[in-house]
């Protein structure tokens, strides 16, 4: 990982609405999870796939060429599209991954996407006997 998660404080204040995975050029991008492709197309100055899942959760993966269309059902682990160049801020090439939650009560709510890979929390426990 690049630069993680930090959500903002405000729907319109800074802050980085996803994460920064380093990959080479070409390289598959996989849906995350089990879902329906909503939008694939230019956003700003890149292209962009957009995942919906259940829950009301949606993910977006840029900057990337489609190789999937707009309404077709993935499931976790498809190939949704090709990595290219060209993300803002990265040393290397990276895909930009992010994720939220809009719901009629909160609105957009940004989420953390490593956070959707585990059902359960992660922790660290210790392998021994203190020192």
């Amino acid at each position: 990982m690049l630069r993680p998660f930090h959500a903002p404080a405000t729907p319109y204040g800074p802050g980085h609405r996803g994460v920064d995975l380093a990959a080479p050029a070409g390289a598959p991008v996989l849906a995350a999870a089990d879902g329906t492709v909503t939008f694939t197309g230019q956003v700003a100055d890149r292209q962009v796939v957009t995942l919906s899942h259940a829950g009301g959760i949606r993910t977006t993966y840029e900057p990337v060429t489609p190789t999937v269309g707009t309404g077709r059902a993935v499931t976790r682990g498809t190939p949704i599209a090709t990595l290219t160049p060209g993300h803002e801020g990265c040393p290397t090439t990276c895909l930009h991954w992010g994720a939220h939650r809009t719901t009629p009560k909160a609105g957009r709510t940004y989420l953390d996407p490593l956070r959707l890979l585990s059902a359960t929390r992660v922790r660290l426990l210790p392998t021994g006997p203190p020192g």
